[in-house]
């Protein structure tokens, strides 16, 4: 049986706290994989000013799943995944990983920072760059390294620029 048919999905909450189903959106991914609108709704759904629902943990297997056969993943299959794990490890207002889920995304996170180490030997792009460089310190346990890599250049230089005492 997988992941997807087990009934539990169904009560799922996501960012907002309320109830949300996200195989719709994780069904259309998997047939338009860099469809905005899917990620954005995924992306909006799953995170909310640093809360998180279960339906957070239980959609990055499928998406991690369904990013394997894009190279270069989409650089929001990084982001994602990352501002849920960071939120995770810093919020104890969000829930735990439920026990049913934990498995599917330990793994998940071990697929998806060798699809991070993959993009990053050959990709260019600063989004896909910095967002996979996030997965890799996170992956790593190092959350505030993560967090420098994921502010904005505009912050890493101003973050520098303090630190040199400028």
């Amino acid at each position: 049986m997988s992941i997807l048919d087990d009934h539990r999905w169904s009560s799922l909450k996501g960012g907002y706290k309320v109830t949300y189903d996200p195989r719709p959106a994780l069904r259309a991914l998997a047939v338009s994989y860099d469809d905005e609108t899917i990620w954005n709704e995924l992306l909006n759904e799953l995170h909310h000013q640093g809360d998180l629902g279960d339906a957070s943990y239980a959609a990055i297997p499928e998406i991690v799943r369904i990013s394997r056969e894009h190279v270069p993943a989409n650089w929001r299959v990084y982001g994602l995944a990352a501002i849920i794990e960071e939120a995770r490890l810093l919020d104890d207002r969000n829930p735990p990983i439920p026990d049913w889920i934990e498995p599917h995304y330990k793994a998940a996170w071990q697929t998806l920072f060798h699809l991070a180490l993959r993009d990053l030997e050959t990709e260019a792009c600063e989004t896909v760059v910095t967002s996979a460089l996030a997965v890799v310190a996170l992956h790593r346990g190092m959350l505030s390294l993560a967090r420098t890599i994921m502010c904005s250049e505009d912050e890493r230089a101003e973050m520098l620029l303090n630190y040199l005492g400028r």
